[in-house]
């Protein structure tokens, strides 16, 4: 790629951009799939012949499917989901026919390594969960639940096992959801934040999480137990804002990069007004 004129992403690794003039040219590369971009048609049929010259490729055309993401084009925007992966795996672990849950989790599920409960199936466990969080690509609504679960890989017990079958259960209500993109005029960057305050169980660390908007559109999210243990609910919401300012800067830089920035100010608000004075 450096050969043909493209510098790669200190954002990004697997992201190649080339610029001439205003027109630019994007690669994103995952082991030997690859996306193409742009708006410069020109540079993007050169590169795939360069490609082609280099490699045996085969040009799909349009993005429709991409390592088990549907992408979806309307009048609306753009809509990407994991329907078919979704239907593949129930039909995989024989739940087709499951009665649907209205949530991915129990709130204020509790859920710990007891002494003395049932183990399960570890490999089953494992192979469950995997999908799962390969699943919340698509699905910012999963990502406490499969956090949560990913806790247990080690030693799981037939609680977790039950658990981890919920979120299947909700799959089955909400196999068409996804995420949309829409052009809506403008590319601020902005995002929000919260944890909570020493709710796990077994070791009192707070989970905190994050999603991020560019340009009006949701891009990224994360839920993830912090390190270590906050001694106060302003302490867990302070790391909070330390995760998402993390990710705004990251973000930053990305649009920098891809000469997309917004001068805008990026916003992040709390609602705890000690790790806001603290900020």
């Amino acid at each position: 790629m450096k050969k043909y004129g493209y510098q790669q992403s200190s954002s990004d690794h697997t992201l190649f951009i080339k610029r001439e003039g205003a027109k630019s040219t994007c690669l994103i590369i995952y082991v030997d799939d690859m996306i193409i971009t742009g708006d410069d048609d020109a540079e993007i049929e050169r590169l795939k012949g360069h490609l082609a010259a280099e490699f045996e490729m085969k040009n799909l055309g349009d993005l429709k499917y991409f390592l088990g993401i549907e992408v979806l084009r309307s009048g609306k925007g753009i809509f990407i989901s994991q329907r078919k992966y979704i239907l593949d795996l129930l039909a995989e672990i024989g739940m087709l026919d499951c009665r649907p849950a209205d949530t991915p989790i129990v709130q204020n599920h509790g859920l710990q390594i007891t002494k003395g409960a049932n183990p399960t199936d570890r490999g089953r466990y494992q192979r469950l969960v995997g999908k799962l969080i390969y699943l919340s690509h698509t699905r910012p609504d999963l990502a406490y639940a499969v956090g949560v679960l990913s806790q247990f890989m080690h030693i799981p017990q037939e609680e977790h096992w039950e658990a981890a079958l919920r979120v299947v259960r909700y799959w089955k209500r909400t196999a068409g959801h996804g995420v949309l993109f829409r052009k809506n005029g403008h590319l601020d960057i902005h995002g929000y934040i919260d944890a909570d305050w020493a709710g796990n169980l077994m070791d009192r660390r707070s989970t905190g999480g994050y999603f991020t908007f560019v340009g009006g559109n949701l891009v990224t999210w994360r839920s993830k137990k912090q390190k270590v243990v906050a001694l106060s609910s302003a302490e867990a919401e302070f790391r909070g804002i330390r995760s998402g300012l993390t990710e705004i800067l990251w973000l930053r830089r990305l649009m920098r990069e891809l000469d997309l920035e917004s001068q805008k100010t990026c916003k992040l608000p709390c609602d705890n007004k000690a790790a806001i004075s603290i900020s």
